[in-house]
């Protein structure tokens, strides 16, 4: 329903911001990392996410697409609810979690408050379950324009699709970066470059 909210932020507290649009402020829930990014009487734009639930409409707001990207797909973990994902979103960055889930590090996810070691396990399996890495056509597709065995560039494909990003969709950005760089680093890098587009 809501794509973004544009306008002047008029209050910010932990875990929330309002931002005023046409006179009318719209309550935000957002993570930490969002919040760092925006200060009191500056102008902003934040990518919402509205959740619909029988007794509430809760609007919920991220400064870049990525993490909006990464709050949906952590949503649609079974047992990962609207506040975890944006606990998971206030101790880690995109990269960081698709880095976690992609290498089954369950012990900088078990970072964020409210995440035990079982949720962790649950939230690799399941978003690792959702790409095999090597099997897809977006892979091979991808193979035409960047060298996916070089380096740690298939770790840091691997780790974007885990986004929600497909192969092809990556491969023209991450094949401009160094090869050699550390995966984190590729993956943060590549998310920079598909954010100017």
């Amino acid at each position: 329903m809501y794509y973004s909210v544009r306008g002047e932020v008029i209050h910010l507290e932990n875990g929330i911001a309002v931002i005023e649009c046409g006179g009318v402020g719209y309550k935000c829930q957002t993570t930490s990392n969002t919040q760092r990014n925006l200060s009191i009487g500056a102008q902003a734009q934040l990518f919402t996410y509205l959740n619909v639930r029988e007794d509430a409409m809760e609007l919920f707001g991220f400064y870049t697409k990525e993490e909006l990207s990464a709050y949906k797909t952590l949503i649609g973990v079974s047992g990962v609810g609207p506040k975890v994902g944006l606990a998971i979103l206030s101790a880690l960055t995109p990269s960081q979690v698709s880095l976690a889930v992609a290498s089954g590090d369950v012990k900088t996810i078990t970072a964020a408050q409210g995440v035990g070691k079982k949720l962790a396990q649950r939230i690799i399996l399941e978003l690792k379950d959702k790409f095999n890495f090597g099997d897809s056509e977006d892979t091979a597709a991808a193979a035409n324009t960047v060298n996916v065995t070089a380096g740690n560039v298939p770790k840091a494909i691997e780790a974007l699709t885990v986004l929600g990003y497909s192969s092809s969709d990556v491969a023209p950005f991450i094949s401009t970066l160094d090869e050699s760089l550390p995966v984190e680093k590729l993956i943060g890098e590549t998310l920079k470059l598909m954010g100017k587009r």
